[in-house]
């Protein structure tokens, strides 16, 4: 019998607590869940769930995670669709999953019934995730801006995304309340509405960027955009804690190719909070515009510090606010604070050449 690593070990069981916490989770809800109940399922200690999860909240949210960076993958859509086609598409993918009258009691649709008022229950976990439906606009609108170029269309990916997800709290609360599809017209033709949409050309509060001279050695890391590993190269890093969440669109507002990197002081619950709210965006987000269409924008949970250490940020807070910019493989800029990702996108040494 092959003796398994520590490591292996550990992934083994956190493995098959989750396994077990999603039955749980699924069948009784996440208030009358037990962690004992976990415990027993996974074959396992109380104690060795607590040593994987600090709690049971941090447990629910890495089940939901783990499910939503683990759907399948849909087939790719249509080359080139028009801004309007993609957000119908997207909001198409978005009510497809949501539960209908006669499976409204399924397991399936339980699981995720406790998501928003366990979210609405602390203040903790209700900044953090307003930053984080801030990130999912910004990312939307993002990607409807390269089909529709000449107009920022945030405002209207965050009016999609309130009504998406009012939809899916009626449905929750209501099933079978109204056509869901009709939702599909009306998210399409938000973008002709005349929203305010201004972008300043530059932050209200900028915080000067310095010169840098250092190696770029970064760990690789797993695109949450498209699931897949990557290692960060040349470009602007953001490291923002999720009170900052979506501040790295200053970088992107200035042109730079970024690098997004999610921190928290607490990793345990809200790193997969993090995780989650990004591949609920991406799940859809994957049915309505192929990935080369989309900005060129990495986006990472950086749960461990790893990847905001090798940027020069040993102490990470949910407030963090760091940017360097990387220039043929050597940090040359770096700013910190309100303002720091433009920056550090336009700040000091920008546009050195790799020979000086």
């Amino acid at each position: 019998m092959v003796r398994l690593s520590r490591a292996e070990t550990q992934e083994r069981n956190r493995a098959k607590v989750l396994a077990a916490a999603r039955d749980e989770f699924a069948r009784r809800g996440f208030r009358e869940a037990k962690v004992d109940v976990i415990a027993e399922r996974a074959e396992l200690t109380r104690g060795a769930v607590y040593s994987n999860f600090p709690g049971k909240r941090a447990l629910y949210f890495a089940v939901l995670a783990d499910l939503a960076e683990r759907a399948p993958r849909p087939a790719t859509p249509p080359p080139d669709p028009g801004a309007a086609d993609a957000l119908a598409a997207f909001a198409r993918a978005w009510i497809a999953r949501l539960p209908l009258a006669i499976d409204s009691d399924a397991e399936d649709a339980r699981l995720a019934r406790d998501l928003l008022p366990e979210i609405l229950a602390d203040e903790h976990t209700r900044r953090p995730f307003a930053q984080l439906m801030r990130v999912d606009a910004l990312l939307l609108g993002l990607a409807l801006e390269r089909l529709r170029p000449g107009r920022r269309l945030v405002r209207v990916a965050e009016a999609a995304l309130t009504t998406l997800h009012g939809a899916s709290q009626l449905a929750a609360a209501a099933p079978g309340f109204g056509e869901p599809f009709h939702l599909v017209t009306a998210c399409a033709a938000l973008l002709e509405l005349d929203l305010t949409d201004d972008w300043p050309a530059e932050p209200p509060i900028t915080t000067p960027a310095r010169r840098d001279d250092r190696p770029w050695d970064p760990p690789a890391a797993t695109d949450l955009l498209t699931g897949e590993p990557f290692r960060p190269g040349d470009g602007v890093v953001t490291v923002l804690g999720l009170h900052r969440a979506a501040a790295f669109e200053e970088a992107v507002r200035a042109g730079a190719d970024v690098t997004a990197v999610l921190v928290t002081s607490d990793p345990g619950e809200l790193a997969p909070l993090a995780r989650l709210a990004v591949a609920d965006l991406r799940g859809c987000l994957d049915q309505a515009i192929a990935p080369p269409a989309r900005p060129r924008l990495r986006l990472v949970c950086d749960a461990g510090g790893e990847l905001a250490a090798a940027a020069g940020v040993t102490a990470v807070s949910d407030a963090t606010e760091t940017a360097v910019r990387v220039e043929a493989g050597r940090i040359v800029a770096r700013a910190e604070g309100y303002g720091a990702c433009h920056a550090a996108a336009v700040g000091p040494g920008h546009g050195r050449s790799s020979g000086g």
